[in-house]
């Protein structure tokens, strides 16, 4: 019945669309120019968070070779596997912090400094940046793991390691390979700063209309304080240090001090001690005292950036935009996407605005149409593949900025509304309502 429901309401969404000629013409402009509308520091920092910041950006745009011994990649820490050599690599469009840019680096990075790879089928020049994760093992037991899509085997900096990729042409006739794209970071400081509570809050609201359309949900929680996980995917970890850490790890293949294991440490290619990435005892100009982003790991320095960098800012809203949020709005979208939430008080400037007592810090609304827990529309499966106790994908921002698209998906186990699928029919909201590639 819930599955019905949902089917009943796409078809509601598609019947209003086609009355309001919205389907007609459908070509994909791609993205807008101008401004980025994202990718600053967050309104009020005092300088000293402006200066962590603007130096952490730094840290994010660090290329990583093994042993930070090759010129122009001076961080250390690459593969044995890897899906890329920097943080900024994958998140560059619109900028600095957002999700894939063009053409994809991915297919370079291949044989870059003498690397043997073969550039997987699903990762072209023109496509996203790709991760892979494999649904089952070979015993036929769920995997749901990341599989680096290339080895330091064959790198100037990676003598004497054999380790081959993964082969996945055969995973992929097996039908065994699903994938990710970089999601945007900017603004998730807000989201980190916001309650358990006003979470626990926005789900239980409106549940009787949800109910009807079949959406139901839960959130992923914490098996360590019990409290609401809300960062990556599947919104399974805790905190954009977490977030961070793991990203580091699985993407670039970094050990930190949030995961301090080497992945896929075979003989003859592990070349460093773990962790890879540590607090310094000195700057790298050799001296015992620096800025905190100087002194700090760069998981540390991640996080900070994610942590003070502001929230995409919405274009200005054009008729045709008004009636795109309106239509969006009206089929009930926001029942999942929701247009804002309040943070609660916070430590940094970053997230707060001072009302009276002054004493007192109460901080801004969070813009940004999202949510975090994990949907299970029309009653439908949660995922596909396990990841940590996160069972089920969460709804991705709508931010209204200059990017891409909304579009419409028919997929498996029915149709559903999801975000940028390349290739797909889009769902035509309005010319200037658009939301980040993520």
């Amino acid at each position: 019945m819930k599955h019905r429901s949902l089917l009943a309401v796409v078809g509601l969404a598609l019947t209003v669309i086609v009355n309001a000629g919205s389907l007609e013409a459908q070509h994909d402009p791609g993205p807008r120019g101008g401004a980025a509308g994202a990718g600053g520091l967050f309104p009020g920092l005092s300088p000293n968070e402006q200066s962590f910041f603007n130096q952490a950006i730094g840290a994010f745009m660090e290329i990583d070779s093994v042993s930070g011994s090759i010129s122009g990649e001076p961080g250390s820490g690459l593969g044995p596997t890897f899906n890329g050599n920097s943080c900024a690599q994958c998140h560059a469009q619109p900028a600095i912090g957002g999700s894939s840019p063009t053409p994809n680096p991915q297919v370079g990075l291949a044989n870059l400094d003498g690397a043997q790879n073969t550039v997987p089928s699903f990762v072209t020049t023109d496509g996203p940046v790709r991760e892979a994760r494999f649904i089952r093992n070979p015993d036929g037991s769920l995997d749901g793991g990341v599989h680096g899509l290339y080895t330091i085997a064959g790198r100037s900096d990676g003598e004497g390691c054999n380790l081959a990729q993964p082969n996945f042409a055969q995973q992929l006739t097996a039908n065994n390979v699903i994938f990710r794209i970089p999601t945007p970071i900017f603004g998730l400081g807000l989201v980190e700063a916001t309650p358990d509570s006003t979470l626990q809050a926005n789900l239980a609201a409106n549940r009787g209309v949800k109910s009807q359309f079949g959406i139901n949900g839960s959130f992923n929680m914490s098996g360590n304080d019990g409290t609401i996980t809300r960062f990556g995917w599947k919104a399974q970890n805790k905190s954009l240090m977490v977030f961070a850490g793991e990203a580091y790890n699985v993407e670039q293949g970094v050990s930190n001090e949030a995961f301090g294991n080497e992945r896929s440490a075979v003989a003859g290619c592990v070349y460093n001690g773990s962790p890879e990435d540590a607090t310094k005892m000195l700057t790298d100009a050799g001296s015992p005292t620096g800025t905190e982003a100087e002194m700090s790991s760069d998981l540390v320095n991640f996080a900070a950036f994610m942590r003070l960098s502001a929230p995409p800012t919405p274009a200005p809203m054009s008729a045709s935009g008004a009636n795109g949020a309106n239509l969006f709005n009206s089929l009930g979208c926001t029942l999942c996407h929701t247009s804002t939430l309040t943070t609660g008080m916070a430590k940094s400037a970053a997230n707060v605005e001072c009302h009276i007592p002054p004493i007192l810090r109460f901080c801004s609304p969070s813009h940004g149409l999202t949510f975090v827990g994990r949907d299970q529309p029309g009653g439908g499966r949660s995922g596909s593949i396990p990841h940590s106790s996160a069972l089920g994908p969460r709804p991705a921002p709508v931010f209204p900025t200059r990017w891409t698209h909304l579009r419409l998906v028919a997929g498996d186990p029915g149709p559903r509304l999801k975000l940028h699928q390349p290739h797909q029919p889009k769902l035509r909201l309005g010319s200037e309502w658009r939301g980040p590639q993520i």
